[in-house]
Parts: C-alpha cells; structure tokens; sequence
C-alpha cells in the first residue's frame, strides 16, 4: 500500500508542472490573439505615425506580437499596445522621432 501511496504522489506531482505550461501558455495565445485581432500585422507591411507619416516597413513581428521595425541602421520595437488600423494602415500612437530615441 505505501508503494501506491508513493506512485500516486509522484504521478501528482509530476502533473503539476504541466498544467501549470499549458496554462501559460493558453494565456500567452489569448493575449497574442487579441492584439492580433486589433491590428493584423506581418513583415513588409508599412508602419505609419499616428499624423500619417510612413516610419519603415515593418522588418518582424515577435512572438509577443509587437512590430519590429529598421529605422537609422538599428532594429527597434514598437509596443503592440500603441498600434491601431487606420483604414488598413498599421498605424502607432508614437512618432517616428520617440521610436528613434527608444532603446
């Protein structure tokens, strides 16, 4: 009897580790889900400034869901949280002076 005791303890506890992946990552997918269903974003398509400007094409989109653009010979992240579709454009809330200043 203690042998099962000791198997069902193990078995509990080795299961913990995956239930608490799958939740993370459950949480990770909807949270990339709903910042991709406000913007659809994908590489080569163009980022403009909330005035109508163009920044630069986007170069990537990470696995957080936030645009990767090239500007001044460095790659630079836009927050996906300042992004909206403007008529299908991809536009940030953020000039392209700040995200040439963000590190």
């Amino acid at each position: 009897m203690k042998k099962f005791a000791t198997l069902v303890a193990v078995a509990t506890i080795a299961s913990v580790p995956a239930v608490a992946f799958a939740e993370t990552t459950q949480v990770r997918e909807a949270t990339e889900e709903a910042a991709a269903g406000a913007v659809s974003l994908n590489a080569g398509k163009m980022l403009y400034a909330a005035d109508g400007y163009r920044i630069a094409p986007i170069y990537r989109v990470t696995a957080e869901g936030n645009p990767q653009v090239i500007l001044n010979g460095r790659l630079v992240t836009v927050p996906a949280s300042s992004l909206s579709d403007n008529s299908g454009k991809v536009t940030t809330s953020m000039s392209k002076k700040e995200l040439a200043a963000a590190k």
